[in-house]
Parts: C-alpha cells; structure tokens; sequence
C-alpha cells in the first residue's frame, strides 16, 4: 500500500494549537483514521468499532476518559453518546490545546453530540476523499479522465480495489450502517432508488416534486432524505449568487456529488470508456469541476464561496468562486475538447456586472493545454484542477 500525503495534515496540527479537542468529520473510506494518526502518532489511540472497547465506554465513560492520557484519538467517537460531556469536562481541567482528537464516519451522530457537548472548544476540519491533486502522488498516478471515472477514494489507489467492487460495497455499508437507523427497513430499497435518482439529478437545479414522484415518496421525505446526503458528505448543495438587485435570479440550488466516482457508479457506468461517450458525460465533468473547486479551497483553509449564476433569462455561468474576495474567479465548464467561442456568451456580461475582471473569466475544457481565446481564457481541467 502506497500512503498518499493529506493537504488537510497541516490544518489538523494547526487547529490542534487552537482547540483543546479537534474532530474531523468527513465521508466513509476517505482516510480520516489514516490521516489522524499520522498526524499524530505520539497520541495514543482507540476505536470504538472495537466491541470491547466500546463496552468500557459505554459502562464506565468516566473510568475510560481518566484512565488514559490526554493527548488521545478517540475514533467512531460517535458509538459512546456519554464520553463528549467527560471529555469536555477533562479538557476544561487543563489549558492545554490539542488534548483530544476525534473522528467518525456518522458524521450526523458525531456532529449531535459536539454540537451539545462541546460547542467553543472543538475545532472541526472535514476531511474528503482525495483531490486530483493529491490522487497525483499515488504509485500510478492518474489522468483527469480517469480521475473523474476513478474518485478520489484511497483505498481505490492504495490497494487497488476493482472500482465495481468497492462501491458496491461502499453504498452497502453506507445505506445499512449509516442510514438504517434513521429509515425504517421498508424504505431502505426506496433509499437505494432515491440515490440513483440524485446521480441522474446531478448538476441540475434540485426538484423535490420531480424527485419525490420518481422515487414514490412525499416531498418531505425526498427534503429530509438529502439532508442525510448531505450530512454524510455524500451531495452538497451549490447555492445560486444572490444580491439586492432588480433582476431576477433563480434561488433553488444545484445537487453535485463529491465524488465523481460515487457518481459514476450511481449512474451505471462500468469503465472510463462507457464514461467518455456517455450523455451523462457533460454532467459528470461539471460535477468534478465543482467538487474539486470545492475541495481546493477547504483544503487551503478557506470558506468555500462557490455559486453558480442564472437569472430568468436563463442566463448561466456555472461557476463563481469568490473564496478569495480580492481575487473572484468565474467559470463555464465544457466537456468538449474543442473549444468553440459560444461556449463563452455568458461571461462577457455576466463578469461585467459583478465586477469580476477579465482575465479571472474561464472556460475550463478537457483539451490538453490551457490557452487564450478572445473572450475568455481557456484552461484546461488539469491546469484549474492543480491551479
């Protein structure tokens, strides 16, 4: 197994002179257990999917937080409700940062119990599968095609797990150990149904009513069902750009995955070949554009500010990403890889009026050099990706 650095390890140890207690939170397999302890590896370490080490938890959460150091990884926190109120208590008796380090993959049971236990003294840092960027630094590193047929799961790159295989296995785990206890098991299969319909769904405006009706449930379910995604860092959510002015702009949002991988399987897509002349293509290659934009700037630290722009017009640019206030970015994404000037209509007049400066106006293609053309400056995916 090849062991591929984090970009995130220098935020962990940054956060860890801040907070007391740090929790990374983050998708199943996306290498949060690897990266704590590697970060860490003068911490001692437990994990609460030990049977027996949970049991100690669960009887004695008093005994189990005193009996042991300070400077302690804590993973599957989530499994023993009762230690968050001794670790803040432990963490209160002692100024010292960094004296615990937690980590699960129900985001939405550990995130329930910090948010009631430990609010002011935890520092949260979201860990997600790998970036292109850092996919780069696997024994045999990948395109960008097949990076965004591949994911950025490590286990696909440190162990080299047939893609098929792993995520089936993956959404089987997810779904019965994530997702069970929030569902009856009748609507476990209509949960499976769902999850495809968001991979269909994937780059559109979300549409609860078409949703629910496809999938046979209420509007109300198919609302609290990706909320679950989204605690489970499974979608997010890319917010439409708003600001007080006349001109009317749609307020629904855009569903992507984090994953494109994740995605490709949801969409029956079985090798980097059917992807590539699949009509899905366009969609997925947004969905990497966006997610790995996403990435890029949580991994530098910063709140990612991503938008996409459409008024009723039907005027759109795909993306707006304004993490960098003095340096706001624009972009359309294409999966051609020929470039042809309509695919910069919008930028001209979009960028104008929201001040966005015009070498800072992108097409992003899957053409093998980045170069200028008159109205926007074409780069290609690989170059925005490591950009």
């Amino acid at each position: 197994m090849t062991l591929i650095p984090r970009t995130i390890s220098a935020q962990l140890e940054r956060y860890a002179t801040w907070f007391p207690v740090v929790s990374v939170t983050g998708p199943r397999q996306s290498g949060k257990s690897t990266s704590v302890r590697t970060t860490f590896p003068d911490y001692s370490y437990v994990n609460l999917e030990d049977n027996a080490l949970r049991k100690q938890a669960l009887d004695d959460p008093v005994g189990f937080i005193r009996n042991r150091p300070r400077r302690l990884i804590i993973d599957e926190a989530q499994y023993a409700p009762e230690l968050f109120s001794m670790i803040q208590v432990s963490s209160d008796e002692s100024p010292d940062s960094g004296q615990y380090v937690l980590s699960g993959s129900q985001n939405f049971l550990l995130l329930k119990q910090i948010t009631q236990s430990l609010a002011g003294r935890v520092g949260i840092l979201r860990l997600l599968p790998l970036s292109f960027a850092e996919a780069l630094n696997a024994r045999v590193p990948p395109s960008v095609d097949e990076f965004m047929y591949r994911g950025g799961y490590p286990r696909l790159y440190d162990a080299q797990v047939p893609i098929t295989v792993f995520f089936r296995s993956y959404v089987d785990t997810y779904v019965q150990r994530d997702v069970a206890d929030y569902l009856d098991v009748r609507s476990l299969s209509d949960f499976r149904r769902f999850l495809g319909l968001c991979a269909l769904n994937a780059g559109n405006l979300v549409n609860y009513a078409g949703i629910a009706r496809d999938a046979g449930v209420d509007s109300r379910t198919v609302k609290a069902w990706l909320n679950i995604l989204e605690s489970s860092y499974i979608t997010f959510s890319l917010m439409p750009y708003f600001r007080n002015e006349g001109k009317r702009l749609t307020k629904r949002p855009k569903l992507y995955f984090y994953d494109t991988g994740l995605l490709c399987y949801l969409l029956n897509i079985a090798s980097l070949e059917e992807l590539l002349v699949s009509p899905h293509l366009g969609m997925v290659f947004e969905n990497l554009i966006v997610a790995e934009t996403l990435k890029h700037r949580m991994n530098e630290g910063k709140e990612p500010r991503l938008f996409f722009y459409r008024d009723d017009s039907k005027v759109e640019v795909d993306l707006l990403d304004l993490a960098d206030a003095s340096n706001p970015r624009m972009a359309e994404v294409k999966s051609s890889q020929t470039y042809r000037d309509r695919f910069a209509m919008h930028l001209g007049a979009v960028g104008d009026s929201l001040g966005i400066p015009r070498d800072q106006r992108f097409v992003i293609t899957r053409e093998s050099a980045s170069h200028d053309a008159p109205t926007a400056r074409v780069m290609c995916a690989r170059d925005w990706l490591l950009g």
